[in-house]
């Protein structure tokens, strides 16, 4: 699968999570079917098209923690409703979206 269509594959993915729920790397790696390669949701992440207004902030890491030095994605969560822990991480158990449990 080339990088464009691999991103676009991220993409739909992405427009899909709702509001007040986030998804991991990991997780969306795994529904296009290359669990391997989180590290490239990642960078589809980095350059998704403003235009197409994305729910990048719904993307969080294995953990939940949220993107390094972006501080606003944080508080786009909250304005969700979701909780933010102690830690700085987002409390998966309660707001991790699983579409494949939906099924």
């Amino acid at each position: 699968m080339d990088r464009f269509r691999f991103y676009e594959e991220v993409y739909s993915i992405v427009k899909e999570i709702p509001a007040g729920r986030v998804m991991t790397y990991g997780q969306i790696a795994r529904l296009i079917g290359k669990p391997q390669c989180s590290r490239r949701v990642g960078q589809a992440m980095f350059h998704a098209p403003e235009g197409q207004h994305l729910p990048c902030h719904r993307v969080v890491n294995s953990q939940g923690r949220p993107v390094p030095g972006w501080e606003e994605q944080k508080e786009l969560l909250k304005k969700e409703g979701v909780t933010i822990k102690a830690n700085g991480c987002v409390d998966m158990k309660n707001y991790q979206w699983q579409p494949e449990a939906e099924e």
